[in-house]
C-alpha cells in the first residue's frame, strides 16, 4: 500500500474512533443528574421557607420599580427586549453566601467570550429593603474591578428597592428567603437565573459556582439563537437543559446520530477516494 493510501487509511481510522468517543463520552454525560431544593415540608427548622421554586417561562414583572447605582428609579421593564439577562438576587451586607454567589458568577463571566453589556445584561438585586443605592455603587465598583471589561458599567446593573417590589420580584421568581431578627441576617438559596430578552425565566443555575459552558449554552438559547455561532448550533442540537440538575447534559441518541452519520460519511468519502486513485492506477498501467 502506498504511502498516501496509508495516511488516508489512518485519518478515516482516527475519524471514526473520534466520533465513537464522543458518543461514549456524551453517554457517561448523559447519566449524570442532581438535586433539586427540596420541598418546604422537608427542610430543616429554621429554613422552612428558604428555597427556589422554579417558574421557568414565568414573565418577571416588568413594571416593578427599583433604583439603580445611582438612585435613579427604573422600572424592570427597562431592561427588556434589547438582549438576554441573568438575574441573581444577593444582599449586600451578606457576610457569607452572597459574596460567593457573585465571585462565582463574575469568574465564569470573565471565562466567557461574551461580554457584559453586548452580548447579555446582568441584574444584581438586593432583596434587603434596607439597604441603599450607595451600597450598590460600591459592590457595583468592586465586581466590576474584577471583572475588567469595557462597556461592562453599561451592562451590570445593581439594584435596590422597596419591601412591596422586592416581595414581588422574589414571588415571581420563586425564591423564598426568611430573615433572623437574632442575627439581623437573611437565610436564602444560591442560585442565578437566566431570562429572555422579554423577561421570562428560562433557566436556573443553582450553587456558587457557574459552568462557563452552560452559561454560554444557556444565554444563546434564551436568545434564540441570536448570538452565538454554528458551533454553539451544533451544541445545543446535542445537548438539553436539565432544570433539575441546572445543568446542560447530552442527548445521546442524537450524538449518536451524528456519530453514525460522521462515520458513514468517512467510510463513504474513503471508498470513492480509493475507487478513484484505483481507476487512475489502471489507466497508468494500461498506457505503459
Amino acid at each position: 500500500m502506498s504511502m498516501r493510501k496509508h495516511s488516508m487509511l489512518r485519518s478515516v481510522v482516527l475519524s471514526i474512533f473520534g466520533a465513537s468517543l464522543l458518543a461514549g463520552t456524551a453517554f457517561g454525560q448523559g447519566m449524570t443528574q442532581g438535586i433539586m431544593s427540596p420541598p418546604a415540608n422537608m427542610r430543616p427548622p429554621g429554613l422552612k421557607n428558604v428555597g427556589i421554586e422554579q417558574h421557568l417561562n414565568d414573565q418577571i414583572p416588568p413594571d416593578l420599580v427599583f433604583r439603580d447605582e445611582t438612585g435613579q428609579a427604573v422600572r424592570l421593564g427597562d431592561y427588556f427586549g434589547r438582549k438576554p439577562l441573568i438575574l441573581n438576587l444577593v444582599y449586600y451586607q451578606c457576610p457569607m453566601l452572597c459574596g460567593e454567589v457573585l465571585s462565582g458568577l463574575e469568574s465564569a463571566l470573565r471565562v466567557l467570550k461574551f461580554d457584559v453589556g453586548k452580548e447579555f445584561d446582568v441584574l444584581t438585586v438586593s432583596f434587603d429593603p434596607k439597604e441603599t443605592p450607595e451600597m450598590a455603587t460600591a459592590k457595583k465598583a468592586e465586581f466590576l474591578r474584577r471583572y475588567g471589561r469595557a462597556g461592562a458599567a453599561e451592562g451590570w446593573h445593581f439594584l435596590t428597592g422597596t419591601q412591596s417590589s422586592i416581595t414581588a420580584l422574589t414571588k415571581a421568581a420563586g425564591f423564598d428567603y426568611e430573615y433572623d431578627p437574632k442575627t439581623g441576617q437573611f437565610g436564602h438559596a444560591t442560585a442565578i437565573m437566566v431570562l429572555t430578552p422579554q423577561g421570562k425565566i428560562a433557566q436556573y443555575y443553582y450553587g456558587v459556582e457557574f459552568a462557563p459552558k452552560d452559561l454560554r449554552l444557556g444565554l444563546i438559547q434564551a436568545s434564540q439563537n441570536k448570538i452565538g455561532n454554528v458551533v454553539d448550533e451544533v451544541l445545543l442540537y446535542c445537548y438539553h437543559y436539565n432544570p433539575d440538575t441546572g445543568k446542560y447534559s447530552a442527548i445521546v441518541g442524537r450524538i449518536l446520530k451524528i456519530a453514525a452519520g460522521t462515520t458513514i460519511f468517512m467510510l463513504g468519502t474513503f471508498l470513492i477516494v480509493m475507487f478513484r486513485l484505483g481507476s487512475v492506477s489502471e489507466r497508468k498501467q494500461r498506457a505503459l
